[in-house]
């Protein structure tokens, strides 16, 4: 595996190379594997601006992505963007692919006129909440999240 590789906005022509990562990553959280539904879901993000992805591709291949999606904050009167989703191949690992997304993430959001981003993790999830803490992501402190299935 090669530690060439660059980090670009994806658009929806990089559809073949996103479908088998956005399916390894709802994989990864214990969803069936869709290449339909994973084809479907992104080319809806693509279809109504709904999100931002970010590719890592090398030369030859997809290595990850990233997935922000605007919030706005209501109280501070800015927008947002919340990191939804963030996947590393596995044979990609530990090559820095992680690190590149996140920065970029962090560069395109402030390009867009964002006052900030916002991801949630698993508690257990130590080694993703070391590599956000390098970064300089804070954990939240103030709040905390809930959520409510429909």
């Amino acid at each position: 595996m090669t530690t060439n590789f660059q980090v670009r906005q994806a658009s929806v022509h990089d559809l073949e190379t996103l479908v088998p990562l956005f399916d390894a990553y709802r994989q990864f959280y214990e969803q069936p594997s869709d290449p339909a539904l994973a084809r479907h879901f992104l080319s809806e993000r693509f279809a109504h601006h709904e999100s931002v992805i970010l590719l890592a591709q090398s030369s030859d291949q997809g290595l990850g992505f990233t997935q922000l999606y605007p919030l706005f904050s209501s109280t501070r009167a800015v927008r947002t963007y919340l990191l939804n989703d963030l996947f590393v191949a596995p044979e990609a690992r530990r090559l820095g692919v992680a690190r590149r997304l996140l920065e970029e993430a962090a560069n395109t959001a402030r390009a867009l006129g964002s006052a900030g981003l916002s991801l949630s993790t698993a508690h257990s999830n130590v080694r993703a909440q070391a590599l956000y803490e390098s970064l300089g992501w804070q954990h939240e402190q103030e709040f905390r999240e809930y959520s409510l299935s429909l």
